[in-house]
């Protein structure tokens, strides 16, 4: 009586099996990148108030580019009280604000000063390099949790 082990089985198989091509490796995954999005909608806490009293909650803002920033440099009212930069500023990045035709600074001057401070907020989270968010552990407890990470003032990045 012939005895053969299951892996002696396979290697005779194998010699005596026709010789056939190799099967083709596998593609390798091709990582699709997802595309810059340069949009973000929103939704402001209370809303502007136009001149018929329609308020306007949703809007969409985009990303800031260099020339954002340093256009309103030259802007008489930015020079004359800093602060007013953000309202530029923000008039320029906001693309869309409930049913307004455009949108411009003097309707950002016009909201509601919590609004402001959303938008402001709102503009350093879209605009920062990856998020500003930071993993942190309380130090009495060790327990982990995030905190939001306060950046420049609006328009110094």
């Amino acid at each position: 009586m012939l005895r053969r082990t299951a892996a002696r089985a396979e290697a005779d198989a194998a010699a005596t099996a026709p010789e056939s091509t190799p099967a083709p490796a596998a593609p390798a995954p091709v990582l699709q990148q997802e595309p810059l999005r340069t949009e973000f909608p929103f939704q402001l806490p209370r809303g502007y108030v136009d001149e018929a009293g329609t308020v306007h909650q949703d809007g969409v803002m985009r990303l800031s580019t260099a020339r954002d920033e340093l256009i309103p440099l030259r802007d008489v009212r930015v020079q004359e009280n800093p602060a007013y930069l953000s309202v530029v500023l923000l008039g320029r990045v906001i693309t869309r604000l409930g049913t307004l035709a455009m949108i411009h600074d003097g309707i950002v001057e016009n909201m509601f000063a919590s609004d402001l401070a959303f938008l402001q907020d709102f503009y350093r989270q879209i605009n920062a390099e990856g998020h500003s968010r930071a993993a942190v552990q309380c130090p009495h407890c060790a327990e982990p949790f995030e905190v939001e990470l306060g950046g420049s003032r609006l328009g110094e990045s």
